[in-house]
Formats: structure tokens, sequence, C-alpha cells
């Protein structure tokens, strides 16, 4: 039961597919906010006290037209922070099981055999039969 759930995980496409969940989810909330919270802030204070932040006015008097790189550099960082730990909690582990896989240490995927595989293909032209209305071959 576990050695194919191992198999399942350990696919290429659904370990793609729990990075972006990662990324997207539960670490963009956390950093976005400590960026915004806490670096931006930082930043800003670099700037003299009649400024509205660590950015440039293009057209004095217009809000609107305020270029806000506190942001951008906010935005960076989060990025970076977000890259290291998937990196580290997931790429970096993965590289080094492939490693393991590689000398020997640790048994891969199971192969599907040639009979496994033209069953699995029967079943699917027997399903599409059915599901078209015709005769079973």
């Amino acid at each position: 039961m576990f050695k194919g759930f191992k198999d399942f995980i350990l696919r290429g496409n659904v370990v793609d597919l729990a990075v972006a969940v990662v990324i997207g989810a539960a670490f963009g909330t956390i950093v976005t906010s400590f960026t915004q919270r806490i670096l931006q802030p930082l930043i800003n204070a670099i700037t003299p006290p009649e400024s509205p932040g660590f950015g440039v006015q293009v057209v004095p008097g217009k809000e609107s037209t305020y270029v806000d790189v506190a942001s951008v550099i906010s935005a960076a960082i989060n990025f970076l922070i977000v890259a290291a730990v998937v990196y580290f909690l997931i790429v970096l582990p993965l590289n080094h099981l492939k490693e393991r896989r590689k000398r020997g240490e640790e048994t891969g995927p199971a192969e599907a055999t040639d009979v496994e595989l033209l069953t699995e293909i029967r079943d699917l032209l027997r399903a599409q039969y059915e599901r078209a209305g015709e005769r079973q071959p």
C-alpha cells in the first residue's frame, strides 16, 4: 500500500504540481505578509519624513503617478525567500534521493510490465466502445 503511494508521489508531474501548490498557497501568503509588514516599512524608513515612501512621484500633486520602489524591492525579496524555501525543503531532498537511486542505494518506482500496459490499453478500448454504444470486440 505505501510502496504504491511512494511510487505515485515520486513521479515527476506530481512533484512539480506539489512545488507549485506549496509556492502559491502556503509560503506565498506568509512571506508576502512578512515583506509588506516588516521589510517594506524598513525600506521606507530611509526616505525623508515628508516622503510617502521609497519611490518617485512622476507628476507632483498627482498621487496616481507615484512609483513605489519599496513594493518592487519587497516583491523581489518575497520571491527569493519563497524560492529558497522550496529549493531547500523540496528540490534538494529530491535531488539527494535521485543520487541515491543512481548509486543503487534505493529502488525507484516500479515500472509497468508489457502485460500490464496491454491490459490497460484493452480496458481503455473496451470503455471507449461501451461509451460509444458499439459492440465490444
